[in-house]
């Protein structure tokens, strides 16, 4: 199970804009972006070829000549090359300036023969950090922009190199942008189910012992939860409005396979909700918890104060010290010969006689 040290603190998400009143579709490079580079799949029914660390002029030769072309690029600091393979799959100009400008919530819009989708992936689980996938599919092509590199596409790869027939070599290019989308949305699983088990933990723990850092913990899983519904339900419309909406692109029977996706996505809100309601539940209890404990401690307190008032009292009285030799009613118990002993058994009995009222009162 997770400890509380992997619940690190997020750094604030700055998004890197266009100056005010620039051109629409100006390109700016963030300064913390990753160096770009390259990754072109063909594929075909029959075959497949990978090319790694590609150039404009290997996409610019082979764009035509295979049925299908997935060009990944990771890394959006080369903002040239960025216009380049724009300028080859005629990729509309205000679509990939969302591309270089991160930070954009989940969407779908549709240009004249690509559409383009935003998704968001969860980046590094033990940071918190979420990274923005743009995915452009037309009618032979899939074009993928990264932030950095490391991806849950390696399923999708391994699949497009495997012998065996299967959908990504036969079906278009609509099917390769469906398994990738997929890819991403079920990459939530993982760290949400873990999220559901260390909850569980902390409930078991908390039941048993609350302690403060339970609080911390729990305040932080419900704002991972917030952060993952912001993300969650704009992932849910995209998918949905890409389903809805007929373009010639995405085909039907590819659709079929998106409302599979959309299932996850609602599957996954789901969780999240639970999530949510129960740490706010959970948070609920360990206030509660905490002060039944206070009212606890503040009890006992308050028994041990009223079963030393009488001795106190007791104490004060025959510590008073007047003459016998005065007068008879001058503290006569200075002269018994036993009344050390006899006033602690006094007190002692006195006590015992309160601890017993309190348990037949049932208030200890």
């Amino acid at each position: 199970m997770a400890k509380v040290e992997a619940l690190k603190k997020r750094a604030p998400v700055k998004v890197r804009r266009p100056p005010v009143g620039a051109s629409p579709g100006t390109l700016i490079a963030d300064p913390a972006a990753r160096r770009s580079e390259l990754r072109l799949t063909l594929i075909s029914p029959q075959k497949f070829k990978t090319i790694d660390n590609a150039s404009i002029d290997d996409v610019e030769a082979n764009c035509h000549k295979w049925p299908v072309i997935w060009l990944d690029c990771t890394g959006l600091a080369n903002i040239q090359l960025i216009k380049e393979i724009g300028r080859i799959f005629s990729l509309h100009p205000l679509a990939l300036e969302d591309v270089v400008n991160t930070g954009q919530r989940p969407k779908v819009d549709f240009f004249e023969d690509h559409a383009f989708v935003v998704v968001r992936m969860i980046d590094d689980v033990t940071a918190h950090r979420y990274e923005q996938i743009a995915v452009f599919v037309g009618e032979n092509f899939v074009v993928t922009f990264q932030e950095r590199e490391g991806d849950p596409f390696d399923p999708v790869r391994k699949r497009i190199e495997s012998s065996a027939p299967n959908r990504l070599r036969t079906r278009g290019a609509d099917y390769l942008a469906y398994a990738l989308i997929d890819a991403i949305v079920d990459s939530y699983f993982p760290p949400i189910e873990a999220a559901g088990d260390l909850v569980d933990g902390i409930e078991d723990e908390m039941l048993h012992s609350p302690h403060k850092h339970q609080m911390r913990q729990l305040h932080e899983l419900r704002r991972d939860a917030n952060v993952l519904k912001g993300v969650l339900w704009p992932m849910r419309d995209a998918l949905a409005t890409l389903i809805r909406n007929d373009v010639p692109y995405v085909r039907a029977e590819t659709k079929v396979f998106l409302n599979d996706t959309l299932d996850h996505s609602l599957r996954l809100i789901e969780l999240v909700e639970t999530q949510r309601d129960m740490l706010t539940g959970l948070i609920e209890m360990h206030l509660s918890l905490s002060q039944a404990r206070t009212n606890d401690v503040i009890s006992y307190l308050t028994i041990v104060s009223v079963i030393f008032m009488p001795l106190t009292f007791l104490v004060g009285v025959w510590g008073m010290n007047f003459n016998p030799d005065t007068s008879p009613w001058n503290m006569p118990e200075l002269r018994s010969y036993y009344g050390y002993p006899a006033a602690l058994v006094f007190m002692l009995l006195v006590a015992v006689g309160l601890i017993a009222f309190f348990k037949w009162k049932k208030w200890l």
